[in-house]
């Protein structure tokens, strides 16, 4: 993997792990338009390493809400009142959307990897995040907000979450529309799921670390790595921004256009 590819894979993971249109997918379909060929362990270990970047530009956007609930989750395990304050149940809620996905991610890591290597697939996987906008647009009321949300509603995000373990399926319009069904109004959707990131970047991060250094020649992988983290991370930190101050105004619809149209040219012509 040349400089070059590195940073226009780290470009595309950064604004696309947040927008609901599927940062997996789109690390499958670019390399495939461009004629570029890695090994297939490489590849997917690139794809979540590189996932870390967008992890700091969540880490730095939202580093105020981070360390007030972690503030309180410790502090509240320390005075054994872990959910007295609204920040630390906020933790908890947080850590319980997770579990469903670390599951699933821990069971079914080969059926995903192997996943990664079908573009027709990924096409397929686009029209599904498509439906889930389109769900999360007419069944959502939109009439709560995140200081609202109970284990039930985390509970139920998290399971949106699993689906987008495949590629094609966006984990920020799964989670999106997970929030939106349980009625929080979009932004309030968005701040969940991009929170609920955090655990999971960190945990994929961790296995494919593992898995890199099993690698022949791990060295000579380090600094593509190092140039696909740093412009996904600039590049997610602008997507962050401009995606709540979008949601505040718009719906999902321009989203599932875009999805509708790419996964039929995927299915179509790849």
């Amino acid at each position: 993997m040349t400089l070059l590819q590195a940073a226009v894979l780290g470009l595309v993971q950064g604004l696309t792990e947040f927008i609901p249109v599927s940062s997996s997918g789109h690390l499958v379909l670019v390399p495939h338009l461009l004629g570029w060929k890695f090994p297939h362990e490489q590849g997917f270990i690139f794809d979540v390493l590189v996932q870390m970047g967008t992890l700091v530009a969540v880490l730095v956007y939202y580093r105020q809400d981070l360390i007030a609930i972690a503030r309180a989750f410790f502090l509240g395990l320390f005075q054994r009142q872990p959910f007295a304050e609204a920040d630390a149940r906020m933790g908890w809620y947080l850590i319980l959307a997770t579990i469903p996905a670390a599951v699933f991610g821990l069971l079914g890591k080969d059926v995903v990897e192997q996943a990664f290597a079908s573009p027709k697939m990924t096409g397929v996987f686009l029209l599904g995040t498509a439906l889930l906008l389109i769900i999360a647009e007419k069944a959502g009321k939109r009439c709560r907000s995140l200081q609202e949300i109970t284990w039930q509603d985390s509970l139920w995000i998290g399971f949106f979450q699993v689906i987008a373990l495949l590629p094609g399926l966006s984990r920020s319009g799964a989670t999106l529309a997970g929030g939106m069904t349980r009625h929080f109004d979009r932004p309030a959707a968005a701040r969940f799921s991009f929170l609920m990131s955090v655990p999971v970047m960190v945990g994929a991060g961790v296995l494919a670390v593992k898995d890199l250094l099993a690698l022949p020649a791990a060295s000579d992988f380090l600094l593509p790595l190092l140039v696909g983290f740093l412009t996904a991370m600039i590049s997610g930190y602008i997507a962050i921004r401009w995606l709540i101050a979008y949601l505040s105004k718009h719906s999902l619809h321009l989203f599932t256009g875009y999805c509708v149209l790419l996964g039929l040219a995927v299915i179509l012509w790849m």
